[in-house]
């Protein structure tokens, strides 16, 4: 049940989030080898964590395709940089940035909530760890970059996250199928973070006092 929804979707999802760890390496000027980290890093790191929790074979021990579309994406973004150094600006490296991260986030969260369940893993768990799956590995990525993290960004993004995990878990226990129940999971999450990209919608923050 682990690749449930194929293997395709989750390359897919590898791509996105290595795609965005190497966007911001090219932010950051970094060499070859910093593309590669950052890509593999924001791809797989999520994932790590969660396998690591559930105490399970990493899955990208056993599956090494994964780590290598993270280099091969991460040396492509790097090469095709080089060759044309001005034909996205800063801005459209940001926002291509957010996208690609956005749709990771949906796809990795309806994946580490799924893989969750499948070994045993309460609903509640199962929502945490989608959540986990989703959101760490960008957070290791710019940490690694020495940026503020995305998801401390005030445009909603935990949240999308723990909304897709929680109707995918909770429409799953329902008796919906598979594919029904992680298409609107992932739906959900993309469309909530695509709104709040698109409006800034943001949750209120604490009062500082100053």
């Amino acid at each position: 049940m682990e690749h449930w929804l194929g293997d395709g979707v989750q390359w897919i999802g590898i791509a996105v989030f290595a795609l965005s760890g190497a966007l911001v390496a090219a932010r950051k000027g970094m060499d070859p080898f910093g593309f590669v980290l950052l890509a593999t890093v924001a791809a797989i790191g999520g994932g790590t964590l969660r396998d690591l929790i559930l105490s399970v074979p990493i899955f990208w021990l056993r599956e090494p395709s994964s780590l290598l579309i993270c280099t091969a994406v991460g040396l492509l973004t790097y090469f095709i940089g080089l060759r044309s150094p001005g034909h996205i600006g800063a801005l459209g490296r940001q926002q291509l940035l957010i996208w690609a991260d956005a749709i990771g986030l949906a796809i990795f969260t309806i994946l580490g909530a799924g893989k969750a369940l499948a070994f045993g893993a309460h609903p509640v768990t199962a929502v945490a760890l989608g959540v986990m799956t989703g959101g760490f590995g960008g957070i290791f990525r710019d940490i690694l970059a020495g940026e503020p993290p995305l998801v401390l960004h005030r445009e909603i993004y935990i949240t999308a996250s723990m909304a897709g995990a929680a109707i995918f878990v909770a429409t799953i226990g329902v008796g919906l199928p598979l594919f029904a129940a992680s298409a609107l999971g992932m739906g959900s999450c993309f469309i909530l973070r695509a709104l709040a990209i698109r409006y800034n919608w943001s949750l209120k923050p604490f009062p500082t006092g100053e």
